[in-house]
């Protein structure tokens, strides 16, 4: 199968990418490079198409069989800095790539929504019928791209759509703006787990390495399993309070003790998931991570990188902070397009 993995430099992506390729398709990535510069470790690199995915023309997706997109302003501060820019990238653009993609015959379109659509749940477990409820504007983006992207499903066409729970795990792009990669570098760098919030609200997690299996049973599974399909990615255990992943960590880094932000109150992003409906839908869906396991390896790779505090200080691996340091130095523009300079500099 020939894949468009748009987003494929970014946290998910770059470990996606080279998966999906050991497992027999042609891949080729499309990506803006926003986060240049914020490697932890070495990528494969696969071919691809240096654009803005607002920009993306059918061309670009002319003999691909399946689109699987990434690419998104990634989470909450981020989308926070400019909610009409977050609107246009992470909505309009989004269904036009999709209504391209349909145009150059494209067959499958595997969207990456968020379990952040379920906003303020409290403590309900949702599965994938319950009423959305976003907080944020990066939520609601997710909401109107699963909307808009099923008035384009036909027989022809078939969208699905995947609510990944809080990603975390070892990636060549790393982040440490989600919550598990957070708590283990403060642990590993600085002795202290460092709660932001009461402790109190829940969070899925599940690891990028089973969210590209995920993709992949999508891939596989008959058209009629996937077609218009809604999918928690997940594991149904794996729902945690942060203060129980702060427990786990403080368990798997040596010498750390939890500590709590002085001015750390509750956090209304509060939901549990159900996640039985992948596994029963894709029985191929067998993930292999859990969070202790997880912690292990973010541990591990930290300690092989060296990891320090001043790595944590300089923002590279928190989107919003990198991406305010390349408005600042005039190297991105305030619609998030690189300046002609940089372009030229390219």
């Amino acid at each position: 199968m020939k894949i468009l993995l748009t987003g494929h430099k970014g946290y998910i992506g770059a470990v996606a990418g080279p998966i999906l390729r050991a497992a027999g398709h042609e891949v080729i990535g499309l990506d803006t490079e926003l986060f240049a510069g914020c490697e932890f470790a070495a990528a494969a690199e696969i071919p691809e198409v240096r654009k803005d995915v607002r920009d993306v023309s059918k061309a670009d997706l002319d003999g691909f069989d399946a689109v699987v997109h990434l690419a998104a302003l990634s989470n909450d501060p981020l989308g926070n800095l400019d909610t009409g820019l977050t609107y246009e990238m992470n909505h309009v653009a989004s269904v036009r790539l999709a209504e391209l993609a349909k145009e150059a015959g494209v067959r499958r379109f595997v969207f990456f929504s968020s379990c952040s659509v379920y906003g303020a749940a409290g403590e309900a477990i949702h599965d994938e019928t319950a009423p959305l409820s976003p907080v944020t504007a990066y939520a609601e983006s997710k909401v109107l791209v699963e909307r808009d992207l099923a008035l384009l499903a036909d027989e022809h066409f078939s969208p699905t759509y995947l609510r990944p729970a809080t990603a975390y795990g070892a990636s060549p792009r790393l982040r440490l703006d989600v919550v598990l990669n957070d708590l283990v570098a403060w642990a590993y760098t600085t002795g202290r787990v460092y709660i932001k919030s009461d402790g109190t609200p829940w969070r899925p997690l599940v690891h990028i390495r089973d969210i590209t299996a995920a993709v992949l049973s999508v891939l596989e599974a008959p058209q009629d399993d996937i077609h218009n399909a809604t999918f928690n990615l997940g594991q149904t255990e794996e729902n945690y309070r942060i203060r129980e992943l702060a427990a786990i960590v403080a368990e798997t880094v040596p010498g750390c003790r939890v500590e709590y932000a002085p001015d750390g109150g509750p956090d209304k992003r509060c939901y549990r998931i159900n996640c039985d409906k992948i596994q029963r839908v894709l029985p191929n869906f067998r993930p292999q991570w859990n969070v202790r396991k997880g912690a292990l390896e973010l541990y591990e790779a930290y300690r092989a990188a060296g990891l320090n505090f001043s790595d944590l200080e300089c923002g590279r691996y928190t989107r919003i902070n990198h991406i305010q340091k390349l408005i600042e130095t005039g190297r991105l523009d305030t619609s998030l397009r690189w300046t002609r300079q940089m372009a030229l500099v390219s």
